[in-house]
């Protein structure tokens, strides 16, 4: 099941947000992230915040009805997301700004029909405006789309396609209780390119019982797709899930850290080959155009408005999250109340950390005045550990390979935990 939400104050019913967090959107990067909770099933390793029909039937309306209840199909979920969109305009008022990256995310979005995600975009650009050149993504698994959805999906301003490939091993997949052919990711690439949409895709690595023989398979899949973004991340064992389960019964091991990093290094080493760079530790393009703008606006400590159960937003120093089931979603904005279910108004002292936790994950690096007076004693022994750089006439801390591989303790020795 999914994961449970951080503790924190309970959010405002009206949404409001306080003068200083709305002065601070002009600052920096400015996104919608829409969140689709919806799933045909549910992946053993998965503990995002989705839902299966099974897991959506149950109780229904009062009064008996057989009906659904409201927020819990895709067919009524758009108009859910659009009332979340109004209270967004009315909580924002006139700092409201231009949007420019748009991130449909789930779940699986496109279990919408096309014209489902583009009338969503269309809400977007009626109510805020699109900037020029704006980012428009949404993520697919590959057996839900076609030539002809993804033709519709680049009509309705759609920029970008990020496929859940995960891997191309038929035994890896199954174990991830991934249900897609691994021979319509080629076919998802090839409709997403005769629409003229940029693509990217993401895998995982660690699966138990990948080798690295496996792993350099599905990475050299990929790479003959020529896409122009590759994700890479390390399966986490979220407790709670299936696949937890299965690790704390012996049917399967855990992955090791040395495994991973193996596969980490792997991946590096054939994705620079093939003439991508690493913009932040697990994300690579083909060019810096292909970088994924809005995830880099999280890293930034840009603003966000996500829509949808559950889903996270931050704005100028302020971050809230939804309640996280459908129907109780759609019944708060039913009733004219905010979604939000939690909130924390972060002090100085977070921002700091957060800046630091996120800005050194980036292949431009951290500004060493950023940092404070016991963070910038720690770079010395940093660059003689080799874990980071000093770039830029010495003014920014990159990341070295080994560096990336130990992240967390890069951050933990800057801000001297």
């Amino acid at each position: 099941m999914p994961s449970a939400p951080p503790e924190a104050d309970p959010a405002p019913t009206d949404g409001h947000l306080p003068n200083a967090a709305l002065a601070r959107i002009a600052d920096a990067p400015w996104g919608i992230y829409l969140h689709v909770p919806f799933c045909r099933v549910r992946c053993g390793y998965c503990d995002f915040n989705t839902y299966t029909p099974a897991e959506l039937s149950g109780p229904q309306l009062s009064g008996g009805s057989d009906k659904p209840r409201a927020g819990t199909t895709t067919a009524d979920y758009p108009d859910w997301a659009i009332a979340e969109l109004d209270l967004a305009t009315k909580v924002l008022g006139r700092s409201a700004r231009p949007v420019e990256t748009v991130f449909v995310g789930g779940g699986t979005p496109t279990l919408l029909a096309a014209a489902q995600l583009g009338g969503l975009i269309e809400a977007i650009r009626e109510r805020f405006g699109l900037a020029q050149g704006a980012e428009l993504t949404t993520e697919a698994n590959p057996d839900t789309v076609d030539e002809a959805s993804m033709h519709s999906l680049a009509a309705a301003g759609f920029t970008r396609v990020s496929l859940g490939m995960q891997s191309s091993v038929s035994h890896v997949l199954r174990t991830l209780d991934r249900t897609h052919d691994p021979a319509n990711v080629e076919r998802a690439v090839r409709a997403a390119r005769a629409a003229g949409l940029a693509v990217s895709l993401d895998l995982i690595y660690g699966t138990p019982g990948e080798s690295l023989g496996d792993w350099r398979d599905s990475l050299t899949k990929a790479l003959e797709l020529q896409p122009d973004h590759v994700s890479a991340y390390a399966l986490v064992i979220e407790e709670g899930t299936r696949l937890a389960a299965q690790v704390r019964r012996g049917l399967v091991s855990a992955p090791t850290d040395d495994d991973e990093a193996d596969k980490y290094e792997l991946a590096d080493e054939l994705l620079a080959n093939a003439g991508f760079g690493w913009y932040e530790v697990s994300n690579w393009a083909r060019r810096p155009q292909d970088e994924c703008r809005h995830n880099v606006g999280y890293w930034r400590g840009g603003s966000w408005w996500g829509i949808g159960p559950g889903a996270h937003s931050h704005v100028g120093g302020v971050r809230w999250w939804n309640v996280r089931h459908p129907a109780r979603y759609a019944q708060q904005l039913a009733s004219g109340a905010s979604p939000g279910e939690g909130r924390e108004v972060l002090t100085d002292a977070q921002r700091y950390e957060e800046t630091v936790l996120l800005v050194i994950r980036l292949a431009t690096g951290l500004p060493v005045a950023a940092l404070d007076p016991a963070g910038r004693a720690a770079v010395p022994a940093l660059v003689g550990d080799g874990l980071v750089t000093r770039q830029g006439d010495g003014d920014r801390l990159v990341l070295t390979l080994r560096g990336r591989l130990l992240t967390d303790t890069v951050v933990r020795r800057l801000l001297g935990f």
